[in-house]
């Protein structure tokens, strides 16, 4: 009864305390630092102890373990109290509490019109505790039980996800127009947001002045015929250090990625910044910078899931990216700068001499703009290349007769030690093996996020604006109702068929389609080929401690890129 009372008690002191006026709690504030002991009950300090010392009676004294009240299971009457003493925050949350629960339910109550069917979803939090570590695995699962389009909401913010050829089309040719704008993630929200290219929202002058001068001066078929030699000095470097391994294990995924950063670095500047021999990618951490650019683009962040809280950054998300970001473009900043100076000075510089950044430094593109530009560059165009290539030697690896396949093919059509582009073209098998494995393992499993820039309505349900918007190729992929035995590694599919990767057929869209297509898709495939034909005709790969290569671990690890969760670790014995 005792411990009742003193309950009781607290809630009346409480009580009085929620009535007590703004003017009355100052007054009290001022008296409070008069106060010796909290003898004045008068006084928030007395009010104060006497309510911790019911607390902690509460809490002492025998009994059953169902009347034992401890401080962090207090009523919730007594939570406002308690916070506010030590936390300055509290007041500011309490006063917004209110408004942000009503937004949330006039969220619900528009966005709740004949929108695509889902999984029922929790107040706040949505569907958020159903996503998991591999959302493209979980709403692969959802698609299933609900149908090739679905809605979820994480946090307050609407997600649509196509999940079948048909879905994809709708959204990516029929509805391009509407669906086109891009979903940044708050992490890349900042003073650099206008000048994306990948990442920009809307489908504006920068986007398409920026997208033309890539398309032709980076992966045009002039512009990728020019490249040519470079790619193959850069492989033939990558050939050479692995030639120097001998029995030495080595992380394929770190070798690929160096030599597609360094080959892009000398499109880009005109020389390497990466060495083969430096794990971490020169003193700086380059690597780590660019690594940690990529998590901050996936990591959740409650500025995302609740749009009415963006511009807080609560997590201090965008400020960390916003940090390595400026840390990243320190490494090329001098040369950008002396770029600038040459060409301003007059500086005759014949046109085949001239590298990416020349062209954009002649087309008045500022320094944010070309560093934006070189960093969206590297995210997009090394990770990319470097998990495909991964994936594709693990399903060799694993399937031993596809792997013969592609070694006879390449004994009888390609004639040097390192395939070049001019005979990539002719190597069939190889390129089923490529498709098969962009297939199982399309190297960005959502595509690129989209947004909805203009309500609209895809397979009869209505795409409110704003909506974000996922297309799930790792699904697609791997639909049962598309492909026969899906989960198979089957390159003999692609054999004598006219399916491709260049966004018409909505099955097989691993790069995307529409207008937000992947504009770099000519120079990555080009890529993937000839590393992955030198590595066969070059090497044989044999795991470490003669593992048995039919039980190697495929398991999938989510992020911007869809990686392997073991990094595939080998030993490269040279072929004479």
């Amino acid at each position: 009864m005792k411990r009742q009372e003193l309950i009781m008690d607290s809630f009346r002191l409480t009580s009085m305390i929620e009535r007590t006026g703004d003017h009355k709690m100052r007054r009290m504030r001022r008296r409070e630092r008069g106060c010796r002991g909290g003898v004045d009950k008068g006084c928030r300090g007395g009010v104060e102890e006497r309510l911790i010392d019911m607390i902690s009676q509460a809490s002492e004294g025998d009994g059953d373990d169902g009347e034992m009240i401890l401080l962090h299971n207090t009523p919730i009457e007594l939570v406002p109290f308690v916070v506010m003493e030590y936390s300055p925050l509290s007041s500011i949350f309490l006063l917004i509490t209110p408004l942000f629960l009503f937004f949330i339910f006039k969220q619900r109550f528009r966005s709740s019109k004949n929108l695509p069917p889902g999984p029922l979803s929790w107040p706040i939090v949505g569907n958020i505790h159903q996503i998991g570590p591999n959302p493209h695995v979980s709403i692969s699962s959802f698609a299933r039980e609900y149908g090739p389009l679905i809605s979820l909401h994480l946090g307050t913010q609407l997600l649509v996800v196509a999940s079948s050829p048909g879905a994809a089309l709708e959204i990516l040719k029929t509805q391009d127009r509407h669906l086109s704008g891009r979903a940044i993630p708050n992490a890349f929200e900042h003073s650099f947001s206008p000048f994306y290219l990948v990442w920009s929202a809307d489908c504006g002058e920068h986007w398409k002045s920026l997208r033309t001068l890539c398309r032709t001066e980076l992966f045009s078929p002039k512009a990728l015929e020019a490249q040519s030699n470079l790619r193959d000095e850069k492989l033939a470097q990558m050939i050479d250090f692995l030639l120097g391994k001998k029995q030495e294990v080595v992380n394929i995924g770190e070798v690929v990625f160096t030599t597609m950063f360094n080959t892009i670095s000398n499109v880009f500047f005109g020389k390497d910044f990466i060495d083969f021999e430096d794990e971490h990618g020169t003193a700086g951490g380059l690597k780590g910078k660019l690594f940690t650019l990529l998590k901050d683009g996936i990591r959740p962040n409650i500025s995302d899931f609740f749009p009415l809280v963006r511009r807080l950054d609560l997590q201090g998300i965008r400020r960390g990216n916003l940090k390595n970001i400026r840390e990243l473009f320190s490494f090329w900043e001098d040369i950008v700068d002396e770029r600038r100076t040459q060409i301003n000075s007059s500086i005759v510089v014949a046109d085949e001499e001239k590298n990416f950044l020349d062209r954009l430094i002649e087309n008045g593109f500022s320094n944010d703009q070309i560093n934006i530009c070189a960093m969206e560059l590297f995210i997009a165009g090394v990770d990319t290349t470097t998990s495909t290539i991964e994936w594709a030697i693990a399903e060799l690896l694993k399937n031993e007769e596809a792997l013969s396949k592609v070694k006879e093919e390449l004994k009888y059509k390609s004639n040097t030690k390192i395939v070049g582009e001019l005979q990539l073209s002719n190597i069939s098998y190889l390129n089923a093996c490529i498709k098969e494995t962009l297939r199982l393992h399309p190297s960005v499993p959502f595509l690129i996020p989209r947004r909805a820039s203009e309500a609209c309505e895809v397979m009869n349900y209505t795409i409110p604006q704003n909506t974000q918007i996922f297309v799930n190729v790792w699904a697609i992929g791997r639909d049962p109702k598309v492909w026969e035995d899906p989960l198979s590694f089957t390159p003999q599919r692609f054999i004598d068929s006219n399916l491709d990767f260049k966004g018409q057929d909505f099955e097989f869209i691993p790069f995307g389609a529409g207008r937000r297509m992947c504009p770099g898709l000519p120079a990555g495939i080009k890529s993937v080929q000839s590393i992955l034909a030198s590595l066969i005709k070059r090497f044989d790969w044999v795991l470490p401690n003669d593992e048995d290569p039919a039980k190697l671990d495929m398991n999938e690890k989510f992020g911007v890129t869809l990686q392997k969760e073991k990094p595939l670790q080998l030993i490269f014995k040279a072929l004479d």
